[in-house]
């Protein structure tokens, strides 16, 4: 019996490995040049994501799909629930005057309320245009006009007055809500005499090809650019998603999935993973922060099963470690047990996909002690249950990857922009490869131009930026879009990205370098903060270093130095420039020596989206940075 049943799961995981399949296109040369898979679920034909709260709640009125954190902890949000609060503030949105097609424009951290909101618009025949909480008054200003948006819902009295100060001297400046202050009441009580027959009416009136958001791009080369993108773009993205990954969840873990969201619901990332646990009935929980420090207590508290983040997460999750591992004298400990992990997560990645026997006796016999010692505290961090997390948003350093692997947790990248509805590819579930992001996912192509540039088609892919049909000529071709991003794919249909086509950098003699392989492997090591990899027209590559601020304390407090001390008082220390030497060695170990780092500087601040250094998905803003440390760029050349 046991036999059989032991068959008839190798089975059912042989048939979920197949799902999804690749198909590669080779050149004359042999060399892959375009990847696509089938789309597991058809397109939509009729409906709108609007409908995913009424169907939810028709199918299990009583599933808990949300919850919402309290002070009495975290409490259960019903199907029918939902439903009803979705409605409520749809009537209110419709008695405020909001008509089939106007846009809505939400500037929130991420809450239970962004969530409703955003069903609302949807369901009183809206759209939804997101604002980044931490947008300037000059930002909201361009996203409010270009869109057009005659009402913005904000989450803060300090929101509001941005709202206001930026569109003061608009014609007819928007209407505006502050959650903080009752907004999502005051709709409800406003839409009262409004029958629920009008918000039925009005999502009977979208189709798939009704415009569903309008989501603004971080704007890191110049004024953001609004990405058209349907109730179609929606459903194919988390439908497909949905049916790759959720049932291989099920099988291999057993486990009633849950997540903790704490991405931005501004980026498409976050509102996309959203719909697709709304769709699969998947516990989601709200957290308004990405710092760790913040967010370790929440995940205990909720503890997720999964997780979908970005790099700076797991480098800081793994950071922590060693830094407490170094506070109580067991640093070179911690430096062992990191070793083991990558050794050991390599050895069990080979005997997973067939291509190796797996770790040794001795090797497993060291695995166990660090478990012991450090890996389950890792697990700790994250809230005892995740099994798998997805990361996006850029590349997570592979040695990283294979240590978390070790500690019990598979870490699946993917890759995508806003113009594909967040992931266009991701690591196929029972296939990890550490290193890449992935293949298509599910509907969709991938092609590698003769420029190496990395082109896509498919059900997610947008149609046209809002108001500007000379940028979307520029991006568009046929139903190709072109990404801006360099890579390459493997004989398997694996995608890596290589670089920013605009960010290559070409020295003096001639040698063509991509900054993004050694910026993200330099920031994945302490006490790096921020970078900016240098060298165009110059005769070599050199970086700009920021220190991160808690591993800058923690360096002091080991030394037993004064708490405080300035960085500029640093920044000549022989032992801190030595550790960041570590880190640039790492980075460096990645490419070859003329495209290595020969010299660094560390500079005093940090880049931040207040200062105009970072965008709200914490990219670099490469020319902004350029400009305000030209001297120190200047100083690392003799200049």
């Amino acid at each position: 019996m046991g036999v059989r049943k032991d068959l008839q799961r190798a089975r059912k995981r042989t048939d979920l490995a197949a799902r999804g399949q690749v198909e590669t296109v080779r050149d004359a040369h042999g060399v892959v040049r375009e990847a696509r898979t089938t789309a597991l679920v058809p397109a939509a034909t009729t409906g709108s994501i609007a409908d995913l709260p009424f169907i939810n709640a028709a199918e299990a009125p009583d599933a808990v799909v949300l919850r919402r954190r309290d002070k009495g902890g975290w409490q259960p949000v019903t199907a029918a629930r939902f439903a009803r609060d979705v409605t409520d503030v749809a009537k209110g949105l419709i008695a405020a005057g909001l008509e089939p097609g106007h846009r809505v424009a939400v500037m929130s951290r991420t809450r239970y309320e962004w969530t409703v909101l955003d069903f609302a618009v949807w369901a009183a025949g809206g759209r939804t245009v997101p604002v980044y909480p931490t947008s300037s008054a000059q930002q909201v200003e361009w996203i409010v006009r270009d869109s057009g948006a005659r009402h913005v819902v904000t989450e803060t009295t300090q929101h509001t007055a941005t709202v206001l100060a930026g569109t003061a001297d608009h014609p007819e400046p928007p209407r505006t809500w502050t959650i903080d202050e009752g907004a999502l009441d005051r709709l409800t009580d406003l839409g009262r005499d409004i029958p629920d027959e009008d918000v039925a009416e009005r999502r009977a009136g979208l189709t798939p090809d009704t415009v569903a958001t309008i989501c603004y791009t971080s704007g890191t080369t110049g004024r953001p650019k609004g990405c058209v993108l349907t109730h179609a773009n929606l459903h194919a993205e988390a439908a497909n998603t949905v049916q790759l990954l959720h049932p291989v969840f099920t099988e291999v873990t057993g486990q009633t999935a849950s997540t903790l969201l704490f991405l931005p619901l501004a980026h498409i990332l976050g509102r996309a993973l959203q719909i697709a646990c709304l769709m699969a009935r998947i516990e989601i929980g709200h957290f308004p922060s990405v710092r760790p420090d913040e967010l370790r207590p929440v995940l205990k508290e909720f503890q997720p099963t999964f997780l979908v983040g970005v790099p700076y997460l797991f480098e800081k999750i793994h950071d922590t470690g060693r830094a407490t591992a170094e506070r109580i004298g067991r640093g070179a400990s911690f430096d062992r047990a990191d070793r083991v992990a990558v050794r050991f997560g390599e050895a069990a990645l080979h005997r997973f996909l067939g291509t190796g026997k797996g770790p040794g006796p001795g090797l497993y016999a060291a695995w166990a002690l660090y478990d012991l010692l450090v890996y389950r505290r890792v697990r700790k961090e994250l809230g005892g249950r995740v099994r798998y997390a997805i990361s996006g948003g850029s590349p997570l350093d592979r040695n990283l990857n294979l240590f978390f692997q070790a500690a019990g947790i598979i870490v699946y990248e993917g890759y995508g922009l806003t113009e594909t509805t967040a992931a266009a590819t991701i690591v196929p579930p029972l296939a990890p490869r550490p290193g890449t992001v992935g293949r298509p996912v599910p509907g969709v192509a991938v092609r590698i131009a003769d420029d190496g540039e990395v082109l896509i088609k498919g059900g997610p892919v947008f149609g046209s930026y809002w108001n500007d049909p000379a940028a979307t000529d520029a991006a568009l071709t046929g139903d190709w879009f072109a990404t801006g991003d360099l890579g390459s794919l493997d004989d398997d249909g694996y995608l890596t990205i290589t670089g920013r086509k605009k960010d290559i950098l070409v020295t003096s003699g001639g040698k063509n370098v991509s900054p993004a392989v050694l910026e993200d492997r330099l920031r994945s090591r302490p006490p790096v903060g921020q970078c900016l990899v240098v060298g165009d027209n110059r005769p070599f590559v050199a970086a700009l270093v920021t220190l991160d601020p808690e591993a800058v304390a923690h360096w002091l407090s080991v030394r037993r130095l004064p708490a405080g001390t300035p960085v500029s008082d640093l920044v000549g220390d022989p032992r801190l420039r030595a550790e960041v030497q570590r880190a640039v060695d790492y980075a460096n170990e990645a490419v070859s020596r003329a495209e290595s780092i020969r010299a660094f500087a560390l500079v005093d601040g940090e880049f931040t989206e207040d200062n105009g250094l970072l965008t709200p998905s914490l990219k670099v803003k490469r020319q902004a940075v350029t400009a305000a440390y030209a001297a120190e760029i200047e100083a690392l050349y003799g200049g």
